[in-house]
């Protein structure tokens, strides 16, 4: 099994056997339910559909998703998401649970979440601008300055940095250090941040350039 979701409890530190502070993201990871097995010959690639399942279940499911549930034969949960499996893996099969177990410490992972959204933000925030001198009478302080030719080309290139909406965008931070498994309560302990706020969902799975 190559991921699993979850949920940002937030952020802590431990020490470490030499002592070091070590940062690091509580995630309740799982557990899972195998919901749809894909297969090559079927689907075209090997995969899982996980579901998360929560405390409360959803209240309100459509009737092809219920169906879809009802074929797997599990409760209906609100995350679904895939993660590729071995094809050999006779392991996987709707029904099946997965936990944080799958991951061990010492492991890297990758972590794919949302980011904190924060509105409409002009250049010297969303891109790290300079502005102009902050001098009294100056007149130019935080604005973007020219941003293209009069005469030519007469246009503004399409990707220049402007102001706009900034965060709430699917975000990957790689190679995220698995410092302790709780298998009790199903939480992993990730060294550093994860994008998102707290409660957020996340898709943790195996780092491919560790």
């Amino acid at each position: 099994m190559e991921g699993i979701l979850g949920r940002k409890l937030g952020m802590t530190q431990i020490y470490g056997d030499d002592g070091t502070v070590i940062p690091v993201t509580v995630v309740q990871a799982g557990p899972c339910l195998v919901v749809q097995r894909k297969t090559a010959e079927r689907d075209g690639y090997d995969a899982v559909q996980l579901g998360l399942v929560e405390a409360r279940a959803p209240r309100r499911v459509p009737r092809p998703r219920r169906g879809h549930f009802d074929k797997a034969g599990v409760a209906p949960t609100r995350r679904l998401s895939e993660f590729a499996v071995d094809p050999d893996e006779e392991g996987a099969q709707p029904g099946d649970q997965v936990k944080a177990t799958i991951f061990a410490a010492g492991e890297f992972v990758d972590a794919v979440g949302t980011s904190r959204g924060k509105g409409f933000q002009g250049v010297i925030k969303r891109h790290g601008f300079r502005g102009g001198r902050a001098t009294h009478g100056s007149m130019f302080h935080r604005a973007p300055g020219s941003i293209g030719s009069s005469a030519f080309p007469s246009r503004v290139f399409p990707g220049l940095r402007l102001p706009g909406q900034m965060g709430a965008t699917r975000v990957t931070v790689k190679n995220l250090e698995v410092i302790k498994i709780d298998e009790e309560n199903n939480l992993l302990y990730l060294k550093g941040a994860v994008p998102g706020a707290k409660d957020a969902y996340l898709a943790i799975r195996r780092a491919k350039k560790g």
